[in-house]
């Protein structure tokens, strides 16, 4: 199982949020390069980055920080946040992101979805924000009315091979993550999912690891030091 220790960026800051409520925010360092490079440095191969101002209005105000990550660390860097338009895409993916991970827009326009994975292949992922068995949009702010399950179905007849999910009540909560939740979502699909949300200890990590899960995004247990980096990647291993 691959980690993905996160960076969620916010006015070129390392932030977390609370069960992705913007009024519940964290600056956890005004330098997310040093971050970047202690993910390098204990060990990791991959980083998860989300541009939080880009979730709300679909831009890119953290480009510059996101391309300096990937150009200091070298390591595969995965980016979300307000990817709505083929030209956001390009700009990430010219930058030299090695994924793209499109939320909102997949589930407002699964057309856009299915041409991006037409032409970009395996550098394009779907995150689906889980609440309630249903499929949250616009940075957690609103609820949809599509069942979850349904909605991976549509994303992997696209040819999606990335799934990222994150449950939202369990991210940012430190209470331990969904583990029925990605099993079933192994089972039931044939992608590589990503647990995102409530790893928040080394026992987490190792059950994921266990169920066959292909990766595991930490963050908020990073931050706080509730999980050591390098005893999680060596874990999965």
């Amino acid at each position: 199982m691959i980690i993905f220790p996160a960076i969620d960026l916010f006015d070129g800051k390392a932030v977390r949020l609370f069960k992705g409520d913007y009024n519940q925010m964290t600056v956890y360092s005004n330098n997310p390069i040093e971050i970047a490079m202690d993910f390098l440095n204990a060990g990791a191969t991959h980083i998860h980055l989300v541009d939080l101002e880009g979730a709300k209005d679909g831009t890119t105000p953290n480009l510059e920080t996101i391309c300096k990550i990937k150009n200091e660390t070298n390591l595969f860097c995965e980016v979300g946040g307000g990817i709505r338009s083929e030209e956001v895409i390009e700009k990430y993916i010219n930058a030299g992101l090695d994924r793209v991970i499109l939320g909102t827009a997949a589930v407002t326009n699964p057309d856009f979805a299915k041409k991006a994975a037409e032409k970009y292949g395996e550098k394009i992922a779907i995150g689906v924000d889980i609440k309630d068995g249903y499929v949250a949009v616009k940075g957690w702010t609103e609820k949809s009315n599509l069942d979850a399950f349904d909605f991976c179905r549509q994303m992997q007849s696209f040819g999606i091979k990335t799934l990222i999910c994150t449950d939202i009540s369990k991210d940012g909560a430190m209470l331990g993550t969904n583990h029925e939740l990605y099993e079933k979502l192994r089972k039931n699909f044939d992608m590589q999912i990503i647990a995102s949300g409530g790893v928040s200890s080394i026992d987490d990590v190792k059950k994921l690891a266990e169920n066959k899960t292909y990766g595991a995004i930490i963050g908020k247990a990073y931050y706080t030091k509730a999980i050591n980096l390098s005893e999680a990647i060596e874990v999965a291993k």
